[in-house]
């Protein structure tokens, strides 16, 4: 059994080459940023959520709601990100776009126009 028959997830270490391991470093601490960056969106939903604001009760736990998703889909996202990137790295493929930042911006932006308005 080689090597990369012991590493998990099988799909992105299937084939290919291992990349420089600066590249692969590179794109863990990218994955680690954008986990931060998932955690953040969580703890302000739990803030906004915990927090009185002066809003209907209902519109401060939907926009509670959207940052604690917009976490969870952050953190998702980081994951495959890391993932499909490492596995263009080892077979010398172009890396993934990021489309999705930009759903998770607007959600972010949404927030903050809300929040902007209550406060």
């Amino acid at each position: 059994m080689t090597q990369d028959e012991h590493r998990w997830p099988r799909w992105v270490y299937d084939g290919g080459e291992e990349p420089d391991p600066r590249f692969s470093f590179a794109n863990e601490r990218t994955f680690l940023a954008r986990i931060r960056t998932a955690l953040a969106l969580v703890a302000a939903g739990v803030a906004v959520d915990v927090i009185d604001l002066d809003a209907p009760e209902a519109l401060q736990r939907s926009l509670a709601t959207l940052l604690v998703v917009a976490g969870l889909a952050c953190a998702v996202l980081a994951w495959l990100r890391w993932a499909r990137s490492e596995r263009a790295m080892r077979r010398g493929l172009p890396l993934p776009s990021g489309g999705a930042a930009a759903t998770l911006a607007g959600a972010v932006v949404v927030a903050a126009g809300v929040l902007v308005l209550v406060l």
